[in-house]
Formats: C-alpha cells, sequence, structure tokens
C-alpha cells in the first residue's frame, strides 16, 4: 500500500484479488476525470472516460451523466453493461458514453480504457478532417497508430453510429472524430490518458507550426523508429505515471476515503 505521497511505480501492478484490480482501477479513473478536470478538457455535460470492469468484461466503469469533472471522486463512478443498464450507482449514463464506449470495448478485447473530449485543440484540429503528421518527436507517439472517422452526424446516441467508430479506430491507439473530438484507448488507464493529454498538445503544435509556415515533416523511417521508443503500451503507461502521482497527491479526496492501491 502506497503513503499519502505516492511514489513513481516502474511497473504494471499485480493484484492479489479482483477487489484490489478494481478499486485501483476506479482509484486512477477518478484521477483521470480530476486530470481532465484540470487540463480545462471539460465541455458542460459531454466527454466521457471508461475503465473496463476486471472481472465482467462486459461492464464499463464511467463517471456519471452531468457530473464535472473536477468533482468526480471514487465513489461517484457507476458501471454499466453493454446492454446500457447501470449495474452499481445510483446516476444515470451518458447515453453518448453508453453508445460509443460499448462498442469501442465489445470491438477491442484488449481496450482496458478509452477516454473522449471535446478539447480545445482536439477538436479544432479535427475539422480539418486529416490524421496528425510526424512534425515532432512527440508526433511520432501516433505515427501509423492512429485514424480518422471522416463523417460527421451530430451527437453520438445510436450504438450502430458507435459501431461505425470503432471499425475506423481499428486496431490502433486514437481516432480523429472529424468536427467533433479526439478519442483514445490503451491497455491501462494511465496510457490512455496520457495518449490523449499528448494527443491534444500534438494537435495544438501541428496548428501553430501550420499557422507559422512549412513544416519540415519528420523522414517515415526516423518517425517510424521514434514510435518504436514512445508508442508502446508500456511507454504510454509509464509516461503517465508523473501526472496520477501529481493530480492523487495535490486532490487526494477523489480517493473517497479509500486506501491508495
Amino acid at each position: 500500500m502506497a503513503s499519502s505521497e505516492p511514489k513513481l511505480p516502474r511497473r504494471i501492478p499485480e493484484f492479489s484479488s479482483v477487489d484490489e484490480h478494481r478499486l485501483h482501477l476506479k482509484q486512477r479513473l477518478a484521477a483521470a476525470f480530476r486530470l481532465f478536470g484540470r487540463f480545462g478538457f471539460d465541455e458542460g455535460v459531454a466527454g466521457h472516460i471508461t475503465a473496463r470492469d476486471p472481472e465482467h468484461p462486459d461492464r464499463f466503469w464511467v463517471n456519471p451523466f452531468g457530473m464535472n469533472f473536477k468533482q468526480i471522486c471514487v465513489d461517484d463512478l457507476i458501471c454499466v453493461d453493454h446492454s446500457g443498464e447501470v449495474v452499481e450507482g445510483d446516476a444515470s449514463v451518458n447515453q453518448a458514453a453508453f453508445a460509443i464506449h460499448s462498442q469501442v470495448h465489445a470491438a477491442r478485447p484488449d481496450v482496458v480504457a478509452a477516454a473522449h473530449s471535446h478539447s480545445v485543440y482536439g477538436k479544432a484540429f479535427s475539422a480539418l478532417g486529416k490524421k496528425l503528421a510526424p512534425l515532432t518527436q512527440d508526433s511520432c507517439i501516433f505515427y501509423e497508430d492512429h485514424a480518422l472517422f471522416d463523417d460527421f452526424t451530430g451527437v453520438v446516441l445510436d450504438v450502430e453510429e458507435g459501431k461505425r467508430l470503432a471499425h475506423a479506430l481499428g486496431e490502433t491507439k486514437a481516432v480523429i472524430l472529424r468536427n467533433h473530438g479526439l478519442l483514445t484507448v490503451g491497455h491501462s488507464v494511465e496510457e490512455t490518458i496520457y495518449w490523449f493529454t499528448s494527443m491534444e498538445r500534438t494537435c495544438q503544435a501541428e496548428l501553430l507550426v501550420r499557422a507559422a509556415g512549412e513544416p519540415v515533416v519528420i523522414d517515415d523511417d526516423v518517425a517510424r523508429a521514434t514510435y518504436e521508443q514512445t508508442g508502446s503500451h508500456l511507454a504510454g503507461w509509464f509516461s503517465g505515471q508523473p501526472l496520477f502521482n501529481w493530480i492523487i497527491t495535490t486532490e487526494p479526496d477523489l480517493l473517497s476515503g479509500t486506501e491508495l492501491v
């Protein structure tokens, strides 16, 4: 068990029970919402992050509809099954969250967490209807490992639209939703959130570069080699640790009185 000032872990944790694993996921998920709140990724009631339950793969934990990201604690999270029923918690689920995340989790058994919000630079870049170019070291994280959902039909409320989105995502770590925003996935909450924050900043950087002049694009072989160094599941998980360490230390109330695991 960690102290009130958690240390940076060096390897992906293992758990002695399903309950301990579930608590860890929920703590990380609550921390993820606090990070999104801190970074200004909230937009009214839009946006959602999910974590697949470790015991029931057809269920995921998600934020209660209408609650500010900056206030979410472990005890506020709700659990939803793939039919849309809230099986734990007393709040309602965002219909768009269900339509998108149920289909992403169903299509990608490897995915533990998925994150989507209407972040400023992500939605601005999405309006270009194009994928990111390898312009910086950080943008190489997504080299040949992100997709474009080149369609917009309004708020995603239909699971069939969610299926189309999941199909566009394919086996990649992220998808740009045209005229909408970003969605990232990963094998851990930490990885997923790091991909999202990095992708948001990469969108910002590319918008700045293209506004300033003609960019110098990184050669394919260099971009691919850089991706191998920075774009793995382990690299994403480890790169996310400082963020989670900081937010849990800064806002320990998010743990809702639970002991940190």
